[in-house]
């Protein structure tokens, strides 16, 4: 039985949730902690009462137990971190992993601004205590970009990696192009739909896609980057007539991100691209072309976003880590 510590209970956490109890996987979770409560039980925690309570508007568990009380006093094998995210300071998850990784603990998290500001210290934590730290589902939800690169073609050189790595810029793209929408009024429908925050700007001046970007280059890449690194130019400022002009042109646009890793170039904006392109998808999907020398290029396309999407991605970590460490399962 592999045992867990969920730290986040937003609709990340309540994914994984869901997931564990659908699936009927062996894992117990034994510490589980919102924003503002948590629970920590060596027996396992009932998660659908948990689920129940959290729908019902109100916490978790006690509020007299925090995130960190969890970390540092539960009986886990794998800490889960699905917190909020941080591009600033990586805090509350940054200071969450760091304690887990000091336990022996392994990690497996969604969040990005730790793996972004600080992989190279959590992962010589982690070598150091000899536990794992997973993060697939920082990158491009569902699809098993990061897995691919450091396990499928492990002993490739990659030389660029591009793609759609925001789902939120590609729906407002796919619907200006569509319908002839203004920005703001294809920004207005994704708010309507939940594909964008009230406050788009993470999103659509390309900082999501630029952080992404920064992980890979720093975790895949062995490059040594931060968001000031990265080109960026978003989808703010495009016109129904810059997509018209593409579509004159039997093309359409999208918010690419790309690395070319032998020139140092990280960078997004908005591209041209010819409608027949691999990377032209609809609506919120991602797709990440990686060109390497032995496989040739490799296209993956898939949901970048969505709790049941990045709950896939947790606990493919999550099963990695137990077919390989955790004892007893």
């Amino acid at each position: 039985m592999m045992r867990i510590a969920l730290l986040g209970f937003g609709s990340v956490g309540r994914g994984i949730a869901r997931a564990i109890l659908a699936k009927g996987l062996n894992i117990t979770v034994t510490g589980l902690a919102d924003s503002r409560s948590g629970i920590i039980d060596a027996g396992g925690i009932d998660l659908a009462a948990a689920l129940a309570r959290k729908e019902q508007g109100g916490p978790c568990g006690n509020q007299s137990i925090s995130p960190m009380d969890v970390v540092e006093k539960a009986e886990y094998d794998i800490l889960v971190e699905v917190t909020p995210t941080d591009v600033e300071t990586a805090e509350p998850a940054l200071g969450h992993i760091r304690g887990a990784l000091r336990r022996g603990k392994h990690v497996v998290t969604s969040n990005k601004g730790p793996i972004a500001l600080a992989y190279p210290e959590l992962r010589a934590l982690a070598e150091a205590n000899g536990v794992l730290l997973k993060y697939e589902a920082t990158v491009c939800g569902a699809i098993p970009l990061i897995h691919a690169m450091q396990e499928g073609i492990a002993g490739n050189t990659i030389t660029r990696i591009c793609g759609v790595f925001n789902g939120t810029c590609n729906y407002i793209l796919t619907r200006m192009a569509a319908e002839g929408l203004t920005y703001e009024q294809a920004l207005a429908e994704a708010r309507d739909l939940g594909y964008a925050e009230a406050d788009p700007t993470y999103d659509v001046e390309g900082i999501d896609a630029g952080i992404k970007l920064v992980i890979l280059a720093n975790t895949i890449l062995h490059m040594e980057t931060t968001l000031d690194d990265v080109e960026r130019t978003g989808i703010n400022l495009l016109s129904p007539e810059a997509l018209q002009l593409a579509e004159d042109q039997d093309c359409t646009i999208r918010l690419i991100g790309e690395i070319i890793p032998e020139a140092g170039v990280l960078r997004v904006s908005p591209r041209i691209v010819p409608k027949v392109h691999p990377l032209v998808v609809e609506g919120t999907l991602n797709a990440v072309t990686v060109e390497a020398d032995l496989a040739g290029d490799l296209t993956f396309v898939g949901k970048g976003a969505g709790s049941t999407e990045t709950a896939s991605a947790v606990i493919g970590d999550l099963l990695y880590i137990q077919s390989r460490h955790v004892q007893g399962s």
